[in-house]
């Protein structure tokens, strides 16, 4: 059994992460992509935010992950690091900010640190990305690899399919999580592979799993932000549960003040602002003298005080 031990409110880094998965105690993460899901997430006692690639969905309305771009990323990160006062910070990196040459992957890893206080970056792929993780991990930039369903492969993989469900892909798995190890990963996200496939990984490896459809032997879970409070738009993968019906909420609360503005419900008498009573009263020894009134109130001050009677 998990004995939580330390200080609730202690920073949460890298080496804390390892000790956590050292003590058998489980690791939490949720995505956030602002600042006040950020603060909300973090206050709660969560180990590790993780600005997600998947705010291109759930944030900006695209189809998938794959046309986010650096700068929104950044942004978003930006945003969410004035929030976090105590969890590990995590940021995406998006398709194709890593993908082409080394060098231009680092400095946008970089970026990430530099500019948006990430305390690490999340990359997709296993073996194939061995190299670049141990260079990164070189220029001081520490790295949580993401293998099984990767989303920035979807139309490699032919779609959002289960991984890992053959001898080969399960070996093939395994490669891919000690090759990230080696290389000096802090932790690795499995996604959407057999629960039988993430244990054994869980078991090999010496670094933290987190996982994400990969069943309970990880020693982390991790959920979508929106997917976990019911505000996404389509049917959630079998893996999601919702805690919570928000989608509802908003919607019935944005309904209602409609419903109150049409009827002249809102605002109320309470919810609106007074004038001072020596400025009502002022106003009131001008109101009766028409036909003038109306060009006085919005005529210079000055103007207004000569034409009041003395």
């Amino acid at each position: 059994m998990s004995i939580t031990t330390g200080d609730f409110r202690a920073k949460i880094t890298a080496s804390t992460l390892l000790e956590k998965k050292q003590r058998r105690e489980i690791i939490t993460c949720l995505t956030a992509y602002d600042y006040a899901s950020a603060r909300l997430v973090d206050e709660a006692g969560i180990d590790i935010v993780l600005v997600g690639d998947s705010l291109a969905q759930v944030m900006l309305g695209y189809e998938n992950t794959l046309p986010v771009t650096m700068r929104e990323m950044l942004h978003h990160t930006r945003a969410v690091h004035r929030g976090v006062k105590r969890a590990f910070l995590v940021a995406d990196m998006p398709f194709a900010s890593y993908h082409l040459s080394q060098r231009e992957s680092l400095r946008n890893a970089a970026r990430f640190i530099k500019e948006a206080g990430a305390e690490a970056v999340k990359i997709e792929g296993g073996e194939k990305r061995a190299r670049l993780v141990e260079r990164m991990v070189e220029a001081e930039i520490p790295v949580v690899g993401h293998i099984g369903l990767t989303p920035q492969s979807v139309h490699a993989m032919g779609g959002y399919k289960v991984q890992g469900k053959t001898l080969q892909a399960v070996e093939q798995l395994m490669h891919d999580a000690l090759a990230l190890e080696r290389a000096g990963a802090c932790c690795v996200v499995l996604e959407g592979i057999p629960r039988e496939v993430a244990a054994m990984i869980t078991h090999e490896l010496e670094i933290p799993t987190i996982g994400i459809g990969a069943g309970p032997e990880c020693d982390g879970q991790v959920l979508v932000f929106h997917d976990l409070l019911g505000l996404t738009f389509s049917p959630p993968a079998k893996f999601v549960r919702r805690y919570a019906d928000v989608g509802s909420v908003i919607s019935n609360a944005v309904l209602a003040f409609k419903n109150d503005v049409k009827s002249g419900g809102y605002p109320s008498d309470g919810e609106s602002y007074h004038l001072p009573k020596e400025t009502l009263a002022a106003l009131q020894t001008i109101r009766p003298q028409q036909p003038q009134n109306r060009r006085l109130l919005g005529a210079p001050i000055a103007e207004r005080k000569r034409a009041v009677p003395v």
